[in-house]
């Protein structure tokens, strides 16, 4: 109340309060596939246009579906066979020769069988049931299952009334003269073919389909038209009525075959496929004759096949006549392939072991910018050749390939991402250092080890001088294998010596180079490495010294969730400092109203005894939004944000929800009205009979969130709840913390506080072994020492057989 009192007599402005939401443009720039795709196109285009040396006209960087940015013409007179063009007119050809089909009789035939099948049965039935109804009593039953019979043996509908007319409308000689007429019929549209348009495609007029049979008897493939399945049913229905006088007796013959007639087209693959082959035969390749001057590729349009491959024509032409100028490095249009093929399979690897980075613009724009760096720099040292100094002085030209600084983005990625992506990107830049070079392969194989030495030699660095030793090891490591390539090619002692001294000077100024450019990338990036975690961790930072003077308590607490977390992220193979650092940072928002937590509170004051449940509540949950509030004017890591965010996530303020629960009961008179009726001092106590609770909102009474989103924040959620469970432990033993945290874990469990975090319940598992280890040695018990007259002297032993310790 007082630091209230004085705020209000400092007629203190209100203050700005701080956010830690992602504005809608970074949202947009970090996750937008368009972003990715810019830096995609933008990352190509750097590296293409960096390893760029001295190319002729006739190899300009050009690809397939490229946009041509100048205008290329032919040299000379040439000619050439188009496959681009001899395939599209085999593709024509192919389209012009029609699909072959062969007629099925398969199912005519089944029919065909079944139908004499059941003649029989119906004859069988005449004579088995001479009575003249054959419905009655069993016959009825009977002729049912003869019915039956007959619709299982195929995919057939036919009712049992359709039988008994076929049944009536004579003797056996009668029927079986009406099917034999019906299968007649079938027959002759079957050989005509039935189509039902599916086999055709969509959209195909089936009125203007020719079908295409093949004989039996020679293979000769003979053309004919097919009926649609709508036309077979109506030549049908015509045929068996000028077939039967009787109307009643042909409807009932045409309801029974027109279950026989199904689509009977096949589609002949092998015969297709010989009639497109004897088309093929007879055509020639294409011939192309290119005249002097001609264009072959107009500026600003999108190069197409054809024109590309008359391009590559015109190369292997010139290449023949010995008219393209050869170069010491790759043809570009050999250094594009290069860079595509070198950028996909990047972004395969990432997919593969780095998801992370896939979605994430901020991560790909920083590879992409470091890679981009680092060979702009390498080009940068190959320039110099071409400066009159180092054309007249071959010697010191000689050192530029060992000044080339490679391991600038390996050891960046490495200390920024992970080792994994910086082996990769090590590959990356030597190989295009060997290309910008004149494709040697001994650089290549230097500069990357060099590279993975460095990488090596980085990991878990904490400080800014162990990146400028690894480094230097890298350079070393150039030194070692100059002086072996030197000795190889028989140079001069005085050459391999100075070889090797650019190859570590050019280590030393690589890791002073990394060490300056690493808190830029940090801050542009929103990237954290354990070199400014281990600084975060410096107990004179400003904010821990305002929580050692303001929140005492809080800060011994901070202090042993950070021992907890630390040793639970380790348990889990998460990342320790991180955690140590966020816990460190977790509670800083209450130092602002310290008097408010439990763990601050002296001689038995507690202010929110004079609060409401709902005021306490929001006091309490006030101290995640101060604490951004702080760690954003600080400038702290957007982890230690996130996880003062989280580390509540929405879990329930239980004491000040039960206690408005406690406020909140009213007893009810005979009448059944309610009056007030004093809470209770215990929130947690019973309610008296005749007490009828009113519903309490449990929104009030949760914090805000999120939930923990990743290892360390879930770490450091249950880390805070099972310090602060473990304080009321008289007698700390296995069992009794077990269940403590048993519990603890369970309910946040329950609760869904864990739900958005990426931990498993082995990992949890592991981080309740760690808790309770780690506690069990902070609640050590000590012996106690006797009374000042009764003391034993030095080495005298106590009752107890023990040594008192002085610790």
């Amino acid at each position: 109340m007082l630091r209230l009192l004085q705020n209000l007599l400092r007629h203190e402005k209100p203050r700005t309060r701080k956010t830690a939401a992602v504005s809608g443009t970074v949202e947009f720039l970090e996750t937008s596939r368009v972003i990715t795709l810019l830096i995609f196109v933008a990352t190509i285009t750097a590296i293409v246009f960096i390893s760029f040396v001295g190319v002729s006209t006739v190899n300009l960087p050009v690809l397939p579906n490229q946009l041509a940015s100048l205008r290329i013409t032919a040299s000379a007179p040439f000619t050439y066979v188009s496959e681009e063009k001899t395939r599209f007119a085999r593709e024509q050809m192919r389209d012009r020769v029609p699909p072959v089909y062969r007629l099925d009789f398969e199912s005519l035939q089944q029919f065909d069988a079944h139908l004499h099948e059941l003649l029989v049965d119906l004859e069988s039935f005449e004579h088995t049931h001479p009575a003249n109804s054959p419905f009655a009593g069993k016959r009825k039953e009977d002729f049912a299952a003869l019915v039956d019979h007959f619709n299982a043996s195929g995919p057939y509908h036919v009712s049992g009334e359709d039988i008994s007319a076929l049944f009536l409308a004579g003797d056996a000689p009668t029927r079986s003269a009406l099917v034999d007429a019906g299968l007649r019929i079938l027959r002759e549209i079957y050989s005509e073919g039935v189509h039902d348009g599916r086999a055709f495609g969509v959209g195909t007029d089936p009125s203007r389909i020719t079908v295409y049979q093949i004989t039996r008897d020679d293979g000769e493939v003979v053309q004919r038209s097919a009926a649609s399945l709508e036309q077979a049913l109506t030549f049908l229905r015509i045929t068996l009525s000028a077939e039967t006088a009787d109307r009643n007796l042909s409807a009932l013959l045409f309801r029974l075959f027109r279950n026989g007639l199904t689509p009977n087209l096949i589609f002949d693959r092998d015969a297709t496929l010989r009639l497109q082959d004897e088309a093929l035969r007879e055509l020639k390749p294409v011939v192309v004759s290119v005249e002097r001057g001609q264009t072959i590729i107009e500026p600003g349009t999108r190069v197409t096949p054809e024109q590309y491959e008359m391009l590559v024509a015109q190369r292997e032409f010139l290449l023949d006549r010995g008219d393209i100028a050869r170069d010491e490095g790759l043809q570009l249009f050999g250094r594009i392939l290069l860079v595509l093929a070198m950028v996909l399979a990047s972004l395969l690897y990432i997919r593969l072991e780095d998801r992370e980075t896939l979605h994430s613009n901020g991560r790909l724009g920083l590879l992409a910018l470091v890679v981009i760096l680092n060979l702009a720099l390498v080009r940068l040292t190959y320039a110099l050749s071409s400066l009159p100094f180092f054309i007249t002085h071959s010697q010191t030209a000689s050192l530029l390939p060992f000044l080339a600084p490679t391991a600038i983005a390996p050891l960046i990625v490495a200390i920024l991402i992970d080792a994994g992506s910086a082996i990769f990107m090590a590959l990356f830049i030597s190989i295009f250092t060997s290309v910008i070079y004149g494709n040697r392969l001994d650089l290549l194989v230097l500069t990357f080890l060099a590279s993975v030495v460095a990488i090596y030699c980085s990991r878990h660095t904490r400080k800014r001088g162990n990146v400028v030793r690894a480094s230097v090891l890298a350079g070393l490591t150039v030194a070692l294998f100059a002086l072996l390539i030197g000795v190889v090619d028989r140079l001069e002692f005085a050459t391999i010596l100075n070889h090797m001294g650019a190859g570590l000077l050019t280590g030393l100024l690589t890791g002073v180079g990394v060490a300056g450019l690493l808190p830029i990338l940090e801050g542009l990036f929103k990237r954290t490495t354990d070199i400014t975690l281990l600084e975060l961790t410096d107990y004179n930072h400003p904010l821990l010294r305002l929580m050692q003077m303001e929140a005492p308590g809080t800060y011994h607490h901070s202090l042993v969730v950070a021992q907890l977390s630390e040793n639970a992220a380790s348990a889990i193979d998460a990342n320790p400092l991180l955690a140590r650092v966020c816990a460190l940072f977790h509670d800083i928002g209450k130092a602002a109203k310290p008097e408010y937590f439990t763990e601050n509170q002296h001689d038995g004051i507690n202010p929110h005894d004079d609060n409401n449940p709902s005021l306490s509540a929001l006091i309490i949950k006030s101290h995640v939004k101060d604490g951004v509030d702080l760690a954003l004017k600080h400038k702290l890591p957007r982890a230690v944000i996130d996880v003062i965010q989280q580390h509540h996530g929405t879990s329930l303020i239980r004491y000040f929800y039960q206690r408005a629960i406690q406020d909140t009961r009213v007893p009810i008179s005979a009448s059944g009205s309610r009056t007030p009726f004093p809470a209770s001092k215990d929130p947690f106590a019973p309610a008296p009979p005749g007490l009828e609770p009113v519903p309490v909102s449990e929104t009030t009474y949760r914090y805000d969130g999120p939930k923990p989103q990743f290892k360390e924040s879930a770490i450091i959620h249950l880390a805070d709840a099972v310090e602060a469970a473990s304080r009321s432990v008289r007698k700390a033993t296995p069992q009794h913390l077990g269940e403590i945290i048993d519990q603890i874990f369970h309910d946040r469990m329950e609760d869904g506080q864990l739900d958005e975090a990426p931990v498993t319940l082995e990992e949890l598992n592991k981080i309740k072994t760690s808790f309770t280890f780690t506690l069990l040695n902070m609640l050590h018990s000590r012996v106690a020492y006797p009374a000042a007259e009764t003391a034993p002297e030095r080495g005298q032993k106590s009752e107890d057989g023990k040594t008192p310790s002085r610790s």
